[in-house]
């Protein structure tokens, strides 16, 4: 697996890479609400940040952009007008958000009480989007490119899955080009888990509460076909499809915010002493630069790991290259590393910059300590 990360501007940086030479694009951009008064959230991406990370895209490549509810239409209207076509959107939901509503009555109390600004934030959005086919058919541009699918099977929900080998001879379950096994059998998939949906939820109680306890399914009889053709017909005794499971009805992939652990794995975050008291003597003054110092992940929206691996997981093919030009403090990076994708990140924030180099190296002595 090969990481390269670039301390710079995007759009600059950008430039220098080779046409057609990432297979996904995997980023939390700025969202645009100026969020915490930072300087680089004034807005979304401009179109011409969208063009350069279509052209190093593959044909057919996906791109998965992060974006909040208050401007997720300027994102997509950005999106599509760099050459993009929007496929979907991901929703991520929790029970986490902080209600930031201002209560008008105890502004004035001439205001009726009750009243507030805004609602409990509690979902983001993560725009699916995919470059052009070059080719006329989806095969055709995966055969050629590597890219024009999304990895349904590997993102499948609900169970670990299982394999069994399966004689043909008694029960041709696929007949087809893609389907016959060697010496007369095939693997066969077992609880492969659910379709894996455009919604995605943090398992909060609060987020559970909102889905119906659901009853067990007997599932539907497929009567076989006589058919043997290349589209996965076949002859043989009846089978049960569909699933038998039940529970709550949020049987999704589900990732809760990050934690603690998550954001600051592979940093210091010792409190440490550095320089001389003041002269009170009583401990350092804030404007003493030699004052004690908290060294952890300060970046205000870090996304957890395990999302970002799913996410990257879900569009990107074995062995490919995600890119995010909005690296911020390495999630994606290290989620797609964890996966055993190659990465190229960039970020303009210096400070935001080493953090992410930290939690690289980190995930690579994770990484290097599993395969030994």
């Amino acid at each position: 697996m090969k990481t390269v990360l670039i301390n710079g501007d995007c759009l600059e940086q950008m430039k220098r890479l080779p046409d057609n030479s990432v297979d996904s694009v995997v980023t939390d951009p700025p969202y645009g609400i100026s969020f915490m008064a930072k300087k680089w959230d004034y807005d979304v991406p401009k179109v011409e940040v969208w063009k350069e990370a279509m052209r190093v895209l593959k044909h057919g490549g996906h791109a998965l952009i992060a974006c909040g509810t208050r401007t997720q239409h300027r994102m997509a209207v950005n999106i599509e007008d760099a050459g993009f076509e929007i496929r979907d959107v991901v929703s991520w939901i929790y029970g986490s958000g902080f209600p930031k509503s201002l209560n008008i009555h105890k502004k004035d109390e001439r205001c009726p009480d009750g009243w507030g600004t805004a609602l409990k934030p509690a979902c983001e959005f993560f725009t699916l989007a995919r470059k052009p086919l070059s080719e006329k058919t989806v095969a055709a541009n995966v055969l050629k490119w590597g890219t024009g699918g999304i990895n349904i099977d590997g993102c499948r929900v609900g169970t670990e899955g299982a394999t069994k080998k399966v004689d043909t001879n008694k029960c041709r379950e696929s007949l087809g080009k893609y389907g016959d096994g060697l010496n007369g059998g095939k693997v066969s998939k077992l609880n492969m888990g659910r379709f894996p949906a455009n919604l995605i939820h943090d398992g909060s109680q609060q987020v559970l509460d909102l889905f119906p306890e659901t009853k067990s399914s007997a599932g539907k009889k497929q009567t076989p076909s006589k058919g043997t053709n290349a589209f996965g017909d076949y002859e043989g005794t009846d089978k049960i499809v569909g699933h038998t499971d039940q529970g709550s009805a949020a049987r999704f992939f589900y990732c809760p915010k990050a934690s603690k652990k998550d954001r600051d794995e592979g940093l210091d975050c010792e409190e440490k002493e550095c320089g001389v008291k003041n002269d009170s003597g009583r401990g350092f003054s804030e404007s003493d630069p030699y004052r004690k110092i908290l060294k952890k992940n300060n970046h205000p929206t870090v996304k957890p790991t395990t999302l970002m691996q799913y996410l990257c997981r879900l569009i990107t093919p074995t062995g490919g290259v995600v890119l995010d030009p909005y690296m911020g403090s390495v999630s994606t990076g290290k989620a797609a590393m964890l996966e055993g994708f190659d990465f190229i990140g960039i970020e303009l924030n210096d400070e935001y910059f080493d953090i992410a180099t930290a939690r690289i190296e980190s995930a690579k002595e994770t990484t290097q300590q599993q395969h030994t």
